[in-house]
């Protein structure tokens, strides 16, 4: 048995090579998974575009012996492996409280296997205690026992491989926008604008889908003219707007802007245009050949949104079994929208091997993938 590694240039996401490894026989303690599907969306691109910056290579490093011969790096440190989320069946263990054949989901690598250390291990699941993983935020450590795991219903593992993390972060978009009153945004006669761009990203309207169900603001979907048809017709967004006619909103509109684009060109744009924009929420980078800083914007400063601060905040607050009660209200309530029989929301696509993962890839990666349709990979 061998693994088989996705890799990519940190400095040039397009650059993929695949790798071969036998595997080394496990620690004590450790354990040895089969990655049996992972979902490949815009938010892998994200892990990649900020791997540096939010330290998402650190969670799979690439070892030294991995860029043997490669004239573009000779330590290793060139190639990484973007984490995805997905499900995988433990074939080995050498911990006493995993056992083989236990179904997990959780946060894995762009591989055929992974090897984990189990620790803290309790009914639902355990904390990855990796020490190369020990300053790294416990939400992307978490691995669950799918037979004990609230959010699991056998036979949708598509689904929640695509959706859950992408929605997880909308719901905490939308807790985090509300919980700090729409930065003043909603606070006056007129409803606050809440404007959403890459509108048509699954991150970006699963956020919509929360923010409609509240009052005093107006949801703003800004996309592409191709894609603008796919947003007005998930009923999500007040209004839809494509990148180009930006004139349609007031420039006077009290608004927040929630970037998943990542566009610096388009940031510019509305920081620029609206006189009385609140806040501007950084969540992506989907437009990776744009990604671009911040320096000298009117308004105010664009700030990163990280997720594992407001769950610790409202763990705190609610306490971790109200926070994960209302967490799976609001995921049943969505996934019963986007999988309705009459109008649904996605399609998914699986792709099986490595040529067909690199192309998915690809597609994902140049911002060409049908909105409509999720991808499903398997090495």
């Amino acid at each position: 048995m061998g693994t088989t590694d996705f890799l990519v240039r940190k400095d040039h996401l397009s650059t993929t090579r695949l790798t071969d490894t036998p595997d080394a026989p496990l620690a004590d303690g450790q354990i040895r998974v089969r990655v049996d599907r992972f979902a490949l969306t815009a938010n892998n691109i994200t892990y990649a575009a900020f791997g540096d910056a939010m330290n998402y290579w650190g969670f799979y490093p690439v070892a030294a012996a991995a860029d043997a011969g490669s004239p573009q790096s000779a330590d290793g440190q060139g190639w990484g492996r973007i984490p995805v989320w997905g499900f995988g069946t433990v074939t080995e263990s050498a911990h006493a409280g995993v056992a083989p054949g236990e179904k997990l989901y959780g946060y894995w690598p762009m591989s055929s296997h992974a090897v984990l250390a189990p620790g803290k291990v309790s009914e639902m699941g355990f904390f990855d205690a990796s020490p190369h993983r020990s300053t790294l935020h416990a939400v992307y450590n978490q691995y669950l026992r799918c037979n004990r795991d609230p959010f699991h219903v056998p036979g949708s593992e598509d689904l929640q491989a695509l959706l859950r993390p992408l929605f997880i972060t909308s719901w905490l978009i939308d807790d985090f926008l509300a919980d700090n009153a729409y930065f003043g945004a909603a606070a006056g006669p007129q409803p606050g604008v809440m404007l959403l761009s890459s509108a048509s990203s699954k991150t970006a309207y699963g956020t919509a889908f929360q923010l409609a169900q509240r009052t005093g603001i107006e949801v703003v979907g800004l996309t592409s003219p191709g894609n603008a048809a796919f947003c007005e017709s998930l009923g999500c967004y007040h209004r839809v707007v494509t990148y180009d006619q930006l004139d349609q909103v007031a420039a006077d509109s009290p608004c927040v802007y929630v970037d998943f684009a990542g566009n610096a060109e388009l940031r510019r744009s509305i920081h620029t245009r609206f006189s009385h924009l609140k806040y501007s929420c950084s969540i992506g980078g989907t437009h990776v050949e744009e990604l671009g800083n911040a320096k000298d914007l009117p308004g105010p400063r664009p700030t990163l949104f990280f997720a594992p601060a407001q769950v610790k905040k409202r763990t705190l607050d609610w306490g971790s079994a109200e926070f994960g009660r209302r967490m799976v209200h609001g995921w049943r309530a969505f996934t019963t929208k986007v999988t309705n029989p009459a109008a649904p929301w996605m399609t998914v696509q699986h792709h099986h091997g490595t040529d067909a993962a690199q192309a998915a890839y690809a597609l994902v990666l140049g911002g060409r993938a049908d909105p409509r349709v999720g991808h499903i990979v398997t090495l």
